[in-house]
């Protein structure tokens, strides 16, 4: 079969899009051997800035000469997006041959698409002799696929309300199930100065060396420049990453501190730093374009935190004319905690309907 095929046989294996846990990944995981899939990993859950946190580690190492496997999720334009090795997309080839693995491992053993997806990336992965594999969460924490994985260092960026449903109805328990990428004695990244008394606590329960951002690393802005102080550590005069929006400032600090809290940091080196800040990109996070004439920014914010963000800067980058939002949200999402910030920014709205999701009624 080819790669469309796969991806067809797959999302249809589950009878579910979504099913926490890792009692059935981690079987089949087992019986693949369980390889190693890099001299070092980082994980990074949270609500949001995870992509872009991801983003900047992989950039920052890459741009020290490490070679680095970065597994991400969803896709924007095509599902090899999600697996990447040293800044090259797997090709259709490669992730065959990993599914044609997976299905010969699984047995009877039913898994999500995600779940397949993560395995498959593990395998890529294994296959590529990495310094560094950095994953992002699915969903969660605690029972997403990726946790099957014990990292080096595990960053938690932000957390605020999303996937209730799925992960409980407010910060407190929503934070303990992201928590759950911690390990003991491992250093555990926080990236909010704020964060819910349920990430700490389950920090401290099982020994993990909590590093957080107000405490253990901060942030100072100082004009078009930043600084980040880490154990001991300043980096001054830092350039604001090329990605837009300040909230990636936050992140791109939090990825500094996640690479210096590993058990073999990499020697950072100013001008690859700095070229690795103003050069990350990350999709669709305040992505720019020009068509037909017009600035087009693409954002893929999708609850209240990302929503406030992205109304905070759409305020404070001011232009000529009208701001009109072409804007669709999955029935799951908190339609008015996103729209109420950004109803200020936008002079004009287009909802449009995502692709086999159009309404039936009236």
């Amino acid at each position: 079969m080819k790669l469309p095929e796969w991806l067809d046989r797959i999302q249809a294996l589950h009878p579910k899009d979504i099913e926490l846990g890792l009692d059935r990944v981690r079987a089949v995981w087992q019986a693949l051997g369980a390889p190693s899939i890099a001299s070092q990993v980082i994980t990074v859950a949270g609500t949001n800035g995870k992509g872009s946190t991801v983003t900047f580690i992989d950039a920052i190492t890459r741009a020290h000469g490490w070679r680095v496997g970065r597994y991400t999720s969803p896709h924007v334009h095509r599902f090899n997006e999600r697996i990447v090795t040293d800044g090259v997309e797997a090709d259709d080839e490669v992730l065959v041959a990993a599914f044609e693995r997976i299905e010969q491992a699984r047995g009877a053993v039913p898994l999500t698409f995600f779940e397949y997806t993560t395995l498959a990336a593990f395998l890529v992965f294994a296959d590529s002799t990495l310094d560094l594999a950095v994953l992002e969460v699915g969903l969660g924490g605690r029972l997403d696929a990726v946790n099957l994985i014990d990292a080096d260092v595990a960053v938690v960026t932000t957390i605020a309300l999303d996937h209730q449903d799925w992960l409980g109805p407010d910060r407190e328990r929503i934070g303990f199930e992201k928590a759950g990428v911690f390990r003991a004695q491992a250093p555990a990244v926080i990236g909010e100065l704020d964060p819910p008394h349920s990430v700490l606590a389950h920090a401290e329960s099982i020994g993990a060396q909590m590093v957080r951002r107000g405490l253990d690393f901060g942030v100072v802005t100082a004009g078009a420049a930043w600084s980040v102080r880490w154990s001991g550590v300043t980096l001054d005069g830092l350039p604001r990453p090329g990605m837009a929006a300040d909230i990636q400032i936050d992140n791109a600090a939090t990825a500094i501190a996640a690479l210096l809290a590993l058990p073999e940091p990499p020697a950072l080196a100013r001008p690859k730093l700095d070229q690795a800040l103003l050069h990350a990109r990350a999709p669709a996070r305040l992505e720019h374009r020009v068509l037909r004439g017009k600035s087009v920014w693409f954002d893929v914010g999708h609850n209240p935190q990302a929503a406030e963000s992205l109304a905070r800067w759409l305020m404070s980058t001011p232009i000529t004319g009208q701001t009109c939002a072409v804007f669709s949200l999955l029935a799951d999402k908190d339609l008015q905690g996103v729209v109420r910030p950004l109803a200020a920014a936008v002079d004009r709205w287009f909802c449009v309907w995502a692709k086999g999701r159009e309404p039936t009624g009236t």
